[in-house]
């Protein structure tokens, strides 16, 4: 029995034996295989692999790519060349480290045979079981006085975008923080005139015993646009691209003549911009400049300023930005509110909310070149207004209107204004859709009443002259005239209310183009009102009644109705009618307003209902230009009258007063017809045709 036990444990022990053999061969050729290729890394020649890397990186690329310089691999922590703060664990392990020399990125074809980038050394660690899962994992990515010359020729044609495979491949590169040291980067771009170089410099982030989050440091110079461009920042040392908790801290401003832009804040995950959280300030101006740096197009303005924070993520296929709580002020005015920015196709989009507590009107004037010689020159103009021309020349900028569609509403509570035009509250809805710009609708208080207009400016497609196919339609309810001139004295003794439609279309590229080649019909009324005698006694040059009135005072007088009609038939304004009828008085008005060459010639016809004494009552006329126009009496009549009681003085000078004494001939003008004529909404042809009579 025991002889038996012990012959079958010689016979296990053989198996075991054979068994452990096994395990430790395949221990020693787990253990071989990383002494072999740590062997290998450490003394293969690197530099015999640099025709092949440098052939296979040029292919994947479509342009030159060469290491000129020695070729090599050492075993390297990445916790050497970092921060403490910045380290992790995984930095204290050794990692295979690729170090290159002298690397240069060419331009590629059909670009001017230089470098796109080169770098005195890159180095980078890199993750040996990360090979296994085919992700080429580098920890820690270096660059060594590199240098980097981006270059634009036009819309199509630039060295930094790179052809992508069709194919997905089927390994991953994981690049986990990057570092810079100093280099140059220079940006030569024909399409924004843009000649710009960047110095970037180490900084000390440890000075005076101190930490600092700013490791990079750089200062900008050069030329965009034609002006000169100035500015720095600071950045992180370490850029990392994969921690989700780090921030990267960012601190820039930029300045372009009176242009400035300035951010400060953080960013986490860069490679996303998963969290970017900055504080903007902006600064120039006009508005419009800033199309130039960032493709959004904004209105023109006077100079302006503004400070809020800025949001925002990039995707794939569309960004998002978040300009939130924005306070600043445009000229004189205050603006603040919340704009956002979707970029995406068929075109980015910006939306949003803007209001002003107190808005000085004259600051509206850029955005229709309404401002002065100086304010134009100060935010570069294109356009000089001809002198004794009112109505402005400055074109607008329609090649840019295809660049964004928008949706912003604008409000202001309270106007200011330097003359006594009683204008107070504002709003519109603004929208631009593939070059058509609606505002729908802009509205504000004028006079105590209100004036709603819905404007259509279609910019499709179209350039030069006839770039604008325009539609308005403006309503005016109520505005009372005593409050519609505030500084005429004595029409503040005055009630009573101007309502008013217009339709117009036109086809053109400025204000003045607009208003010149315009079609459609102008009607107002005023129905039942009261006006100031003295101000009717006036126009009608009745010395007699000037003289009563200014001593017995200013009675008021029953106004029966005002209508007005105008035909506008390709920028000509013609009165089909102009009638204010009082008990008194009956006033007619005759005549044309040129919009394109801005001429008046209107001929106002007063005729009295009662017996006047001493009346030099005359029709007169309103003649010349918008800038300066004449008033003048009709001379062959005053004349004539005059004429006559110079002849009857001679015979007595009783008799010299009958020639003046007025014996009214005016008649009630038909008010009921031309109230419901005028209550007949206006209409307009198709923009580019013209208005029938």
């Amino acid at each position: 029995m025991a002889e038996t036990d012990k012959q079958a444990a010689q016979g296990r022990h053989p198996a075991r034996r054979k068994s452990t053999k096994i395990l430790l061969s395949i221990l020693g050729i787990l253990v071989a295989i990383p002494v072999i290729a740590i062997v290998f890394i450490l003394t293969f020649d690197w530099n015999r692999a640099r025709p092949w890397i440098n052939a296979k990186v040029s292919d994947a690329i479509d342009r030159p790519f060469a290491i000129r310089g020695n070729l090599d691999v050492e075993w390297e922590r990445p916790a050497k060349n970092m921060a403490p703060g910045e380290r992790t664990w995984r930095d204290h392990i050794p990692w295979p480290h690729l170090i290159a020399n002298d690397t240069h990125i060419g331009n590629p074809a059909g670009l001017p045979a230089q470098d796109m980038a080169s770098v005195r050394q890159f180095s980078f660690s890199l993750n040996p079981f990360g090979l296994l899962k085919r992700t080429i994992g580098i920890p820690l990515l270096r660059f060594d006085s590199p240098r980097v010359d981006l270059l634009r020729l036009d819309e199509k044609r630039n060295n930094w975008t790179f052809k992508r495979n069709q194919e997905k491949s089927r390994w991953n590169l994981d690049v986990e923080r990057v570092v810079l040291t100093d280099g140059v980067v220079h940006i030569k771009d024909a399409v924004t005139k843009a000649d710009v170089t960047a110095q970037v410099r180490t900084l000390d982030n440890n000075r005076a015993g101190r930490p600092s989050a700013y490791g990079v440091g750089f200062t900008v110079g050069g030329t965009y646009n034609g002006s000169k461009v100035e500015g720095g920042g600071k950045v992180g040392a370490v850029l990392s691209l994969k921690q989700h908790t780090t921030p990267y801290p960012v601190q820039v401003e930029l300045r372009s003549g009176a242009s400035r832009i300035a951010v400060e804040g953080t960013v986490t995950r860069p490679s996303a911009l998963a969290a970017l959280d900055l504080k903007l300030e902006l600064a120039g101006n006009s508005m419009g400049e800033l199309f130039n740096f960032t493709g959004v197009l904004l209105p023109t303005t006077g100079p302006y300023s503004t400070s809020g924070r800025l949001t925002g993520t990039i995707g794939e296929e569309r960004s998002r930005w978040v300009y939130d709580d924005f306070k600043g002020k445009v000229g004189s005015s205050d603006i603040g509110g919340r704009l956002e920015f979707v970029s995406g196709e068929p075109r980015p989009k910006l939306s949003g909310t803007v209001r002003s507590r107190q808005l000085v009107f004259a600051d509206l004037a850029p955005l229709i070149g309404a401002d002065d010689t100086a304010a134009r020159k100060a935010r570069n103009a294109e356009v000089t207004q001809p002198a004794g021309k009112v109505l402005p020349v400055e074109e607008f900028k329609t090649e840019r209107w295809n660049k964004l569609d928008a949706d912003v509403r604008f409000s202001a509570d309270r106007i200011v204004r330097e003359t006594a035009f009683p204008i107070s509250k504002l709003s519109t809805h603004l929208k631009m859709d593939n070059a058509v710009l609606n505002l729908e609708p802009l509205e504000f208080t004028l006079a105590g009443g209100t004036v709603r207009s819905n404007i259509r400016l279609d910019g499709r497609g179209r350039q030069g002259p006839k770039a604008i196919k325009a539609q308005a339609k403006v309503t005016a309810r109520q505005i009372e005239i005593k409050k519609l001139f505030p500084k005429i004295e004595q029409l503040q003794a005055s009630v009573g209310s101007i309502s008013g439609d217009a339709s117009l279309t036109a086809q053109g590229n400025s204000v003045a183009s607009l208003l010149a080649g315009s079609n459609g019909e102008l009607k107002t009324l005023i129905n039942q009102g009261q006006v100031s005698k003295l101000l009717l006694e006036m126009m009608g040059l009745n010395v007699a009644n000037i003289i009563v009135t200014k001593l017995f005072g200013d009675k008021q007088v029953q106004l029966h109705c005002m209508a007005t009609d105008f035909a506008v038939t390709n920028g000509i304004a013609r009165t089909r009618y102009f009638v204010v009828d009082t008990n008194e008085a009956l006033v007619n008005i005759n005549g044309s307003i040129n919009l394109a060459n801005e001429q008046l010639d209107l001929r106002i016809d007063p005729k009295t209902k009662g017996l006047r004494l001493f009346s030099l009552r005359s029709p007169f006329y309103v003649r010349g230009p918008f800038s300066e126009p004449d008033v003048s009496v009709d001379k062959g009549v005053l004349a004539m009258k005059a004429g006559s009681a110079i002849a009857l003085a001679a015979v007595t000078p009783v008799a010299a007063l009958l020639p003046l004494i007025n014996t009214g001939p005016g008649k009630d003008s038909d008010c009921a017809r031309l109230l419901a004529e005028s209550r007949e909404k206006p209409k307009a042809p198709p923009p580019g045709q013209s208005q029938r009579r």
